[in-house]
């Protein structure tokens, strides 16, 4: 209605505008009496007019819309009343459905969030039982990760842990044993020499108190060559008993697929490259690639140099993990496109680290490359940054010499400038 005022559609206009809205629409002139129809009277109507927004009052019966129209130099108001019974109308249905919706929210939020949280305490039961069953002696413990990042991230460390545990002890056993071994050859010169010694016994007449004495000595040292002997034995066959023993309850055959240890761990590595917006790329680890390495070794090896890349370059250096195989070799290769190594062969040295470290990160790939005949090297990344390749023994087949093509799957920008070299890289990655 007022927008058929302002544009002046004359009475026809009006008529149509009136019917559309309804009939109930009424138009009144500022300073004089309210036209007839109308619920408004005339100070609200000349109130009205004064107001730039519509005005809203209540009335006997209901609400009047009050909206003033520019008409030429003159100002109109028109009304609009809406009955009480139209205010009302369908609100207890509509207050019903609010209620209706609002609770179906609740009730699914509280569902999601039960299920949600009933994973996190699951998990989190989980990691705590396995640490005060390691905690009692169990080493042989192990979780499955799950729940929220955080959580299978410590249960993935959590597993780390307990077989870095177990590898300790193992080693430290071995080494026991070991040293006890090595106790025989004194001991048995020591005994040799007892042997050497005058009899020992006391029962012969005419010896004198000196003579006794003598001979009692000489016994004692035999005993206690003799008992230690033992304890050396005992100590030597329980400490590689117990070895024996954590080998047959969790052997591990020696082999592996690389492939599967890469997107593996990648897994886990991907949630820290996301928070710290990382790109990375794994090439190459889509087909089966076996090793002669034991999977928690290879495992540990690759960790080893990705947290070196995680630790050593800034946030957002980007990285790339390949595998590639050829000529009997696999090249486990880890690449990224920070400031790089300035010291490559001092990096490689075990124990040896210009970065506030221990230095034994890359020694640990570096054992595990040898372990299989292979070897680590360190370059400069084609990304710009470090280039560190584990060279591994092919299981599927018979390594030829490395040396021949220098190490596999290395981006070395040198090497691009030979276009067969380059070809053969494309083909690889």
């Amino acid at each position: 209605m007022a927008g058929a005022i302002a544009a002046g559609t004359g009475e026809r206009g009006l008529a149509a505008a009136t019917t559309l809205a309804g009939g109930s629409p009424v138009v009144h002139t500022p300073g004089l009496a309210p036209s007839t129809g109308g619920r408004a009277d005339g100070a609200l109507i000349d109130r009205a007019a004064t107001t730039p927004e519509p005005t809203v009052e209540d009335v006997d019966g209901g609400v009047v819309h009050l909206r003033p129209v520019t008409v030429g130099d003159r100002i109109l108001v028109v009304e609009a009343f809406v009955p009480a019974s139209a205010l009302n109308r369908n609100t207890a249905r509509d207050w019903w459905l609010l209620l209706g919706l609002a609770v179906m929210l609740v009730g699914g939020a509280v569902v999601v969030v039960d299920r949600l949280a009933r994973g996190a305490v699951d998990s989190a039961r989980n990691l705590v039982d396995a640490a005060l069953a390691v905690g009692d002696g169990d080493l042989g413990v192990r979780i499955s990760p799950s729940g929220p990042r955080e959580l299978a991230e410590a249960g993935y460390a959590f597993n780390r842990m307990a077989d870095r545990l177990v590898t300790s002890r193992t080693d430290e056993r071995e080494l026991v044993a070991d040293l006890s071994h090595r106790l025989r050859t004194p001991l048995t010169a020591l005994r040799l020499d007892a042997e050497a010694l005058d009899p020992d016994d006391t029962q012969i007449i005419d010896l004198t108190a000196d003579e006794v004495d003598r001979r009692r000595g000489i016994r004692r040292i035999r005993q206690a060559i003799t008992t230690l002997e033992d304890e050396v034995n005992h100590l030597i066959n329980t400490t590689r008993q117990a070895v024996a023993d954590r080998v047959a309850a969790a052997p591990e055959d020696g082999l592996c697929d690389a492939s599967e240890v890469v997107r593996e761990r990648m897994m886990f590595w991907s949630a820290l490259a996301g928070d710290q917006e990382r790109q990375y790329r794994v090439v190459g680890a889509h087909l089966r690639i076996p090793v002669p390495v034991a999977r928690a070794e290879l495992a540990a090896a690759l960790d080893a140099v990705l947290g070196n890349v995680f630790r050593y370059t800034p946030q957002g250096t980007a990285f790339e993990v390949g595998l590639s195989r050829r000529d009997g070799w696999v090249a486990l290769r880890i690449d990224d496109a920070g400031p790089g190594i300035g010291d490559p062969q001092g990096a490689l040295r075990r124990g040896q680290s210009n970065q506030g470290s221990t230095g034994l990160g890359l020694d640990i790939a570096r054992r595990v490359a040898q372990a299989t005949g292979g070897s680590l090297s360190l370059d400069r990344a084609a990304m710009g940054g470090a280039s560190v390749v584990m060279l591994l023994a092919d299981a599927d087949a018979t390594p030829k010499q490395p040396s021949r093509f220098g190490l596999v799957g290395r981006g070395r920008p040198a090497r691009d400038r030979d276009p067969g070299r380059r070809r053969w890289q494309r083909g690889r990655e």
